[in-house]
């Protein structure tokens, strides 16, 4: 399928290998991860950070190559289960931060009709993600705003 902004189609990307038991090289208890994964949300990362820091630092020093088949969760989901998730998706958090970004520069660099265009399709992007996950994640009346959107970030 074709990428929605661009004349071009998307990269293949790396399937994860086809298995639904964890690798016995990896013996590390379900009630660790979660604790660290937690521990780690506390710290300010977000979660595909945290699954990163969990397959290269581990927990107690044994790597944890995937969370789901250790704990039969989600990273997302331990977070809810102990309300340490984030306020917004990570997605629409790094699109806002682009957004933001682009603006900024815009406001420098006026004749920048690149960028321009970019901060016109990264801003419907996230009014198509706030209307995807409004209602669920999001409140009703949440309003994708540039002003609001650095005020979140900003946090």
């Amino acid at each position: 399928m074709a990428r929605m902004h661009t004349r071009r189609r998307g990269s293949s990307g790396s399937d994860k290998p086809a298995t639904d038991e964890t690798p016995e090289w990896s013996d590390v208890d379900a009630e660790d991860i979660e604790s660290r994964v937690v521990e780690l949300a506390e710290q300010g990362h977000d979660p595909s950070v945290i699954g990163l820091k969990l397959r290269d630092e581990g927990v107690k020093g044994v790597p944890v190559p995937d969370v789901k088949l250790a704990t039969d969760k989600k990273v997302t989901e331990i977070l809810a289960e102990h309300d340490a998730e984030p306020e917004l998706p990570e997605d629409l958090r790094n699109l806002m931060a682009r957004a933001v970004r682009l603006r900024e520069h815009m406001e420098s660099n006026g004749q920048d009709y690149q960028n321009k265009r970019a901060l016109q399709n990264t801003e419907s992007k996230i009014r198509r993600l706030v209307n995807y996950y409004r209602g669920d994640v999001l409140d009703e009346e949440f309003a994708y705003k540039h002003e609001d959107a650095a005020e979140l970030l900003e946090k």
